[in-house]
């Protein structure tokens, strides 16, 4: 691999937790390659780091996405597209400390070599320091390799350095092995995210000397640091012991915390151990899914998607129950709060799959968000960091994920007080999570039945599944009605002389086509009525119609926010290659997830055709390649494609989904059965498969045009 050019001036002169089912002996971990997506350039990029993380794990340590130079940092958003997080970077350095790190990123040392799989990353740093990295679920563990030629050796830590300015942070060296200190949390696509993060960091042996830096100056012998750019240094010597080892807890709470942190997790100095546990838990939660093929090339690909499935949402609370409210209180939970909610992005694909696997943290997910909404103004928020609500993105989409999770068996919680805080965002206008409205554009879109177009159309689908949690959660049929009656506002875009959805002046008026369609154009976000898609086919004429609306949207699968096709890396169009399964047309949809499969992502460090925002890609690439996907937002069910592999087995809490037949070849369905019955149908409902199934498989090359035609997809007026 190319080296990723970096030198500063310095110069010498327990915690597996409890398994549910029998442990698999296959190692999953080490098929997942951490490098696939951690390079390329805007939108095609999987903005992904290589380091090691601990399944749903508070630290993530890893070089950041955005800048390799900036050091070994503890806490990095997977796939997320704005620089962010990216605190206490570590670096090891060659020799005594001569000049002062300042921003760590001007001093350009060199991290090549890079290898990584799940729980477990190493680098080589400055051409010949060996560096190893691994987690528990709150800390992180270094071990470095000093060259047999060093006397010396130096490992720096930041403190008021991160992936973005920040101001307050402050460190303390408390022995010759020992510091602690905290950090604020700077800022994310431009917004200001003031959480605070706490650690303590301990090294196996005593170092020769001492110090801090901050910007130029650099102190030996100093112990306390604060402020931008800044850190401390500890200088060993590497003459007889090669290998410093290195470990940090963190917290969200206090440096107390942190330190109860690392104690419970680990105690000792065996990096083998903790990384082997790492693997161990990685191992249980891939081998949910079991698959087989002839591919290897694509095995490596499914196990880091599936990887990267479970690597958000966070834990946020420490190993004493205690976690930093959207207040900014301290509370105390018995079970475990959980952030990093990117959920514009993850009610799409992500949550559908934790709520499968893991129903039990789904249900805590959701507990989460009920609290956070709870404690920051009665409303839920849409793109959470730490305990803050970012406001990021557009529409209501918690509410989704919510149902969603429900849909899918998540249910271990009161429906009662979630119904209530989404009642708050949809007919409250002004209604806030922190100091973010939840629905911007609220009191026209209720009176007036329209608003701008793509956030109408995220709205409409909030609606929908808010009217399906009512009824099925929390059995309130009359509030359905009035959230199916909201949903059904979208035909309110169509505009008949243009033959598309569009937005519109306060007074009615339509503006320009292309206005108001954010990170997308209006030929995606056309399509943007999933549990409806009956309504749309009719709106434009019926199923020849939309056969060739769909037919000409395909024609590449590479668009950019402002390009009017089929975009591979961006969520508004995730959904849109099965909708030839509702116009009786199941064989192009195959044809569809099968292009883009082999087209849009490789096993290549540039392999993504998009951000991967939090696991969302990666989800959906897990169900691409098990043919189910999960299309109407706060329905349990899933429509179809061929799988590419030959044998999935999916492991649920009350029996397994076995899934024969796929191909790589044989892309076609020429028929299906669902446990040994022939079947007919491009759509599964979740209690066909909730207590286990089987589902096989007879492919071709060749496509059958009459299969899976005779019963559509179900559609929702």
């Amino acid at each position: 691999m190319k080296k990723v050019i970096l030198a500063c001036v310095l110069f010498v002169t327990s915690l597996g937790g409890e398994y549910t089912h029998a442990q698999t002996t296959r190692e999953y971990a080490r098929q997942v390659n951490t490098l696939i997506g951690t390079k390329g350039v805007g939108l095609a990029s999987g903005y992904l780091y290589p380091g090691a993380t601990y399944p749903y794990g508070m630290v993530q340590f890893t070089p950041s996405y955005f800048s390799k130079r900036s050091g070994f940092v503890i806490n990095q958003l997977s796939g997320a597209g704005c620089e962010h997080m990216g605190n206490f970077p570590t670096f090891p350095l060659k020799g005594k400390l001569k000049f002062s790190p300042n921003n760590i990123l001007d001093c350009r040392i060199n991290v090549s070599d890079e290898k990584g799989h799940a729980g477990y990353y190493e680098a080589t740093v400055q051409e010949n320091i060996k560096a190893k990295l691994t987690v528990t679920e709150r800390t992180g563990m270094a071990n470095y390799e000093f060259p047999v030629d060093q006397q010396y050796g130096t490992v720096i830590i930041g403190g008021g350095v991160s992936a973005t300015p920040i101001e307050q942070a402050a460190i303390a060296i408390t022995a010759p092995n020992r510091c602690e200190g905290y950090a604020e949390g700077g800022n994310f696509c431009g917004l200001r995210t003031p959480y605070k993060v706490y650690f303590v960091a301990e090294f196996d042996t005593d170092a020769l000397e001492t110090g801090t830096w901050k910007r130029d100056e650099l102190k030996s012998g100093a112990t306390f640091a604060e402020g931008s750019s800044s850190g401390v240094y500890f200088t060993f010597d590497v003459n007889q012991k090669k290998k410093i080892q290195y470990k940090i807890g963190v917290s969200y709470v206090s440096v107390e915390n942190a330190r109860e942190n690392l104690k419970a997790e680990n105690t000792g100095w065996d990096f083998q151990r903790i990384q082997k546990q790492a693997e161990d838990k990685w191992n249980y939660y891939l081998g949910k899914i079991e698959v087989e093929g002839t591919n290897p090339d694509r095995m490596t690909q499914f196990y880091t998607h599936l990887y990267r499935s479970f690597v958000h949402p966070n834990v946020c609370s420490d190993v004493n129950g205690e976690y930093m409210g959207a207040d900014f209180k301290v509370y105390k939970t018995h079970s475990k709060q959980y952030t990093s909610f990117s959920n514009w992005d993850t009610y799409r694909t992500q949550i559908q799959l934790l709520a499968m696997l893991d129903p039990q943290v789904a249900s805590d997910i959701v507990i989460s968000h009920q609290l956070f909404a709870e404690q920051s103004g009665g409303a839920f928020p849409r793109w959470v960091m730490a305990n803050i609500e970012t406001g990021v993105m557009q529409g209501d989409p918690t509410p989704i994920l919510v149902a969603n999770a429900y849909a899918f068996g998540a249910r271990d919680y009161d429906p009662k007080p979630l119904f209530k805080i989404m009642r708050k965002g949809a007919e409250e206008p002004g209604a806030k999570s922190q100091e973010m409205e939840t629905r911007p554009g609220l009191k026209q879109y209720l009176e007036k039945g329209y608003y701008n177009a793509s956030i109408q159309l995220e709205y409409t689908s909030a609606d929908f599944a808010i009217g399906q949690f009512a009824l099925h959660a929390v059995g309130d049929e009359f509030a359905s009605w009035r959230y199916f009656h909201f949903a059904r506002s979208w035909k309110n875009l169509f505009n008949p002389e243009t033959g598309w959805l569009q937005s519109r002046n306060p007074d009615g008026s339509w503006k320009p086509l292309s206005e108001d369609f954010r990170e997308s154009t209006y030929k995606n976000y056309f399509w943007m009525v999933p549990y409806n898609i009956a309504g749309l086919v009719e709106i434009i004429g019926g199923k020849e119609n939309a056969e060739k609306r769909l037919d000409e949207f395909f024609t590449r699968l590479d668009a950019g926010y402002n390009d009017a096709w089929f975009a591979s890396g961006n969520e508004p169009s995730f959904h849109i290659p099965w909708i030839y399964n509702w116009i009786g047309r199941p064989y192009k949809t195959q044809e569809i997830i099968n292009r883009v499969l082999n087209e849009q992502y490789t096993s290549e460090i540039d392999g993504l055709p998009g951000n991967d925002d939090l696991g969302t890609m990666g989800a959906w690439y897990v169900f691409a390649c098990m043919g189910l996907y999960p299309e109407i937002p706060g329905v349990g069910g899933f429509t179809i494609n061929t799988p590419i592999f030959s044998s999935v087995k999916i492991h649920l809490k009350k029996g397994d989904i076995v899934i024969k037949g796929g191909s790589e070849k044989n892309i076609y369905i020429r028929a299906m059965k669902l446990n040994g019955k022939s079947y007919e149908s491009t759509w599964l409902d979740w209690k066909q498969l909730s207590d286990g199934a089987t589902i096989d498989y007879t492919t071709s090359g060749t496509p059958n045009k009459s299969w899976g035609i005779k019963t559509l997809p179900p559609s929702f007026d």
